[in-house]
């Protein structure tokens, strides 16, 4: 048998037929394949096959309690998993999908259990990476699919990444060079009339707002350990670097008696900041989200002893930023 994983490029815009049918053949038989999604790259099996599904979480040491979103490439697909689909849902596909935004909904008992958490609701989205559409679509079945990494720590923003979180863990990692977005999907809850923010994302509130005229609650609702999280991406330590990472404020001193990087989000007035530290402005919410997760891997590479960052304004646009920083600074066996 060839060596794991196979690592096959493919092109992000035109991807070869042979090399995702391939890929869906893994799938199907209920292996693991890491794939490109426009956020992030994702730990890709069969959602429909608890055997695969487990898969997942041996790889990544993900606990049970932390529900996977099912990938589909069709409205039909989405609806063939949901006991209901309100009109809400069908406003937000309208607008967004395919797009960066998950929604969570009941569930049909077709959806297994481990994707869910044993909860009677499923999350859903429709990615809109070509090859990502093209390997749903060419499994035939919805894709369960969280960043394929080890739980709790850096998503992968390039097939670099996964290999080096998970290794041999996974059959097949399709190669389509850097994500476009670079976060993960924002997760909306449309259990109820009013629809509410789970997880903030590249999409916000406003934008939403304006493109459909809903008015989205924003109640981000992180979870302790043990705790059955509503959604995923609701754990309190999460998207983190192997280095530890601590938050400052945009003229605060920082202890440079360690080999310390230094990281100002959308503050360009800090940028005079003294020290002998790597400085990288990231100046708009788009280019922060395109560049975070690979800056932090970058610098968990070179060796530093402490990521200083000074996170970005407690502003509806820099949310999602400010949501990934905040968790990567919990420290290690506090969440």
């Amino acid at each position: 048998m060839p060596p794991k994983p196979r690592v096959l490029a493919v092109n992000p815009r035109n991807p070869d037929p042979a090399i995702i049918s391939e890929a869906a053949r893994v799938i199907r038989a209920g292996g693991l394949v890491a794939f490109p999604t426009e956020t992030v790259y994702g730990l890709g099996a069969d959602g429909t096959n608890p055997a695969a599904l487990k898969k997942i979480f041996d790889a990544k040491g993900r606990p049970a309690t932390n529900p996977l979103i099912l990938h589909v490439a069709s409205l039909e697909m989405a609806q063939s998993l949901v006991a209901d689909w309100p009109l809400n849902a069908q406003r937000l596909a309208d607008a967004f999908w395919p797009g960066p935004i998950s929604f969570v909904l009941p569930r049909k008992n077709i959806v297994p259990d481990l994707v869910t958490a044993g909860q009677a609701t499923v999350a859903i989205r429709m990615p809109r990476h070509p090859v990502a559409l093209a390997l749903i679509s060419a499994s035939e079945r919805p894709i369960a699919a969280p960043s394929a990494n080890r739980s709790m720590s850096l998503s992968p923003t390039q097939a670099s990444h996964v290999l080096a979180s998970l290794g041999e863990s996974v059959d097949v990692i399709l190669d389509a060079g850097p994500a476009q977005v670079g976060i993960e999907s924002c997760v909306v809850d449309l259990t109820a009339p009013v629809p509410v923010l789970l997880r903030p994302g590249w999409l916000t509130p406003d934008q939403i707002e304006q493109a459909t005229g809903l008015h989205v609650e924003c109640k981000p609702r992180p979870n302790r350990p043990g705790q059955v999280a509503r959604s995923p991406g609701q754990m309190l330590r999460h998207y983190a670097p192997a280095t530890p990472v601590v938050l400052v404020g945009p003229f605060d001193p920082v202890d440079y008696k360690t080999e310390t990087a230094l990281l100002i989000i959308g503050h360009p007035e800090a940028d005079q900041m003294p020290g002998p530290a790597i400085r990288r402005i990231l100046s708009n919410p788009d280019e922060a989200a395109r560049e975070l997760y690979s800056v932090l891997h970058d610098w968990d590479r070179q060796g530093f002893s402490q990521i200083a960052i000074v996170p970005p304004p407690d502003t509806q646009e820099w949310a999602a930023i400010l949501d990934r920083v905040r968790r990567a600074a919990v420290p290690e066996g506090q969440g």
